[in-house]
């Protein structure tokens, strides 16, 4: 009977000692897991963060594009002007002095 008990003893004893052996393994194997997916949405929001980093480049990217484009509209159209007026002016000019010359030779004509 005396072996029995300790038999029984000794059952129980490696019971709680695989029960203990299973519990730090879960215990361990999930701060594993914690571990693995606290990694995983670190590199999700990191992911995320970057995309939206990239799309706000492109966005200022986008604005500054048509800042270029509408200070290059506004310069050609500055120089049309102004090309418009220098043109205007020697058309000005030319035709004074054709109406100077027509004057002078209608001068010495009727001299």
């Amino acid at each position: 009977k005396w072996a029995g008990e300790r038999d029984a003893d000794d059952y129980k004893k490696q019971m709680n000692e695989e029960r203990r052996d299973s519990l730090a393994f879960r215990n361990a194997e999930g701060g594993r897991i914690r571990d693995l997916e606290s990694q995983m949405k670190a590199g999700a929001q990191r992911d995320e963060h970057e995309s939206y980093e990239l799309n706000w480049a492109g966005e200022r990217d986008g604005d500054e594009y048509k800042k270029q484009m509408a200070q290059q509209r506004r310069d050609s159209l500055a120089f049309r002007n102004a090309e418009g007026k220098r043109i205007q002016g020697l058309e000005s000019r030319m035709k004074s002095d054709s109406q100077q010359e027509e004057h002078e030779s209608n001068e010495l004509k009727w001299a």
